[in-house]
């Protein structure tokens, strides 16, 4: 296993000074970036190495969200931005198979794949994360896959190492101080990257804005690791750049709540049990994503403008809740000549904004199976009691498209054939939940694009949809960068 030494907590006030120049510049702070600073500063010590991140500083991010039970459009938001990414807040599901949490298999070998899975779950668990893994009792798992292929549905198997919401944000945390302390990495917070500096086809650095005072800095490699909330901006950068991409799907769908006794038979072996199935009139692929037992529903905000809808769960038995709570998402694939997924996406969330006056939706599947809308009244009456305070009772009908909502409906009525219960008139839907992920930009097998020295990783790039992959792709860019500066010392 590998070992990482880590010095003692010592606040950092404000931002660190800025030199003119770096190695390697990372834009973004989550796990793809933090990877990638851990694994250039192990490879070669004397690697400069700037993280610039448009959020805070991890000991400065704070939610007010439990304490008041409605959010207060913080900027930027904390729950998204700042040190450790939109991972500070996760569940902090750590998926140890290749076939889940995005697309690396498209560019590196399955078993390499592999193989940078094993080591990066190696860092995590230096730096404390949980043994213990779930989902790796074979014979209970074959028993769930046979009964779910029963009705068409593909069960996914997948080892999770859960470090829930608060060892998560340790974890990342002890990352950032490992960084500090022992190595050449600086961290600027509260930073924006205004544009990325390009020349005769060669990365040069980026133009940085930092309290309205706009500096260049250069550096001959700039990995983009925006992550989700940056997805727009990495989108608009390519664009400018002239780097081709494609249109990513679209995940769009519910945040579905209901009493752990309806899935603790999956969950209690699983922990996280990744289903998918193709809705009977559309055909639409739907998914389960993102489950936790005992669990609560969380609201988190894209640059103010926007509230999606969100879920964790905390390793601490005293904070566990008596509801399960997962995403159910609807993916569409758009063509040509549509090629704005991402304005997609908050155009729906946007009308169930429009319809709560700014926050998130909930509504019992029963009233929205009988074409009303859920009121305060009939919310009462569930006894699915809901963990989200501040979400409006409503009709998600008025917001989601036919072709979504009836692919939802016809989802959750299969799925209830292994989780009776689950197509019940007091299940609840939170609306809307909406996975922004960037047009994926066209990138080598090290994740470089058509630019020299520019690498473009994660969430936010759309290669990647969890913290895993994610981690994983800073590994793989890291480790090209090292060997190229090599190459020029030789």
């Amino acid at each position: 296993m590998l070992k990482y030494r880590f010095l003692g907590f010592k606040a950092i006030q404000g931002g660190m000074p800025v030199k003119k120049s770096y190695d390697v510049i990372i834009v973004g702070a989550g796990p793809a970036g933090i990877f990638a600073a851990l694994e250039l500063s192990k490879l070669d010590k004397s690697l400069e190495i700037l993280i610039i991140d448009k959020g805070k500083h991890i000991d400065d991010r704070r939610c007010f969200i439990p304490k008041l039970g409605r959010c207060t459009r913080c900027q930027p938001c904390s729950i998204m931005s700042g040190w450790a990414g939109a991972g500070a807040f996760s569940d902090g599901k750590i998926s140890l198979s290749p076939e889940v949490g995005g697309r690396l298999m498209e560019y590196i070998p399955p078993e390499k794949v592999g193989e940078y899975i094993r080591y990066a779950d190696d860092i995590y668990l230096s730096f404390g994360a949980s043994k213990k893994v779930h989902g790796l009792n074979s014979k209970i798992i074959d028993d769930l896959i046979y009964e779910a292929s029963r009705f068409m549905i593909q069960l996914i198997p997948c080892p999770v190492r859960h470090l829930g919401t608060e060892l998560s944000f340790e974890v990342l945390r002890r990352m950032y101080y490992h960084l500090k302390e022992e190595t050449k990495t600086e961290f600027l917070p509260l930073t924006t990257v205004v544009d990325i500096i390009v020349e005769n086809n060669e990365t040069k650095g980026v133009l940085l804005n930092r309290q309205g005072v706009e500096t260049q800095v250069l550096a001959p490699y700039v990995i983009a690791a925006p992550g989700r909330s940056g997805a727009q901006w990495l989108t608009e950068q390519m664009k400018k750049l002239k780097v081709k991409t494609e249109n990513n799907e679209v995940d769009i769908g519910a945040r579905v709540e209901v009493p752990n006794s309806i899935m603790d038979h999956l969950t209690r072996e699983l922990y996280e049990a990744k289903l998918v199935y193709y809705a009977d009139t559309f055909e639409n692929k739907v998914r389960s994503f993102c489950m936790n037992p005992g669990g609560i529903v969380s609201e988190e905000n894209y640059d103010g403008d926007i509230a999606v809808v969100n879920g964790h769960s905390y390793a601490d038995p005293k904070l566990k809740t008596s509801n399960t709570n997962f995403a159910l998402l609807v993916s569409t694939h758009f063509t040509e000549p549509f090629n704005q997924p991402i304005e997609y996406g908050k155009y729906i969330a946007k009308c169930a904004n429009m319809l709560t006056g700014g926050g998130v939706m909930v509504q019992r599947l029963g009233d929205l199976l009988k074409g009303r809308r859920t009121d305060p009244g009939r919310l009462k009456k569930s006894t699915t009691v809901p963990t989200l305070k501040s979400a409006v009772p409503g009709d998600l009908s008025f917001v989601l498209p036919q072709r979504y909502l009836t692919s939802l409906v016809e989802t959750l009525k299969a799925f209830d054939k292994i989780a009776p219960g689950l197509y019940s008139k007091n299940t609840l839907l939170y609306g809307v939940e909406v996975k922004f992920y960037s047009s994926k930009v066209k990138v080598n097998e090290h994740l470089e694009t058509d630019v020299t020295g520019l690498y473009t990783i994660g969430d936010g790039a759309g290669i990647t949809r969890g913290l895993m992959q994610a981690s994983v792709t800073g590994l793989v860019v890291a480790r090209d960068i090292v060997g190229k500066t090599k190459q020029q010392v030789n």
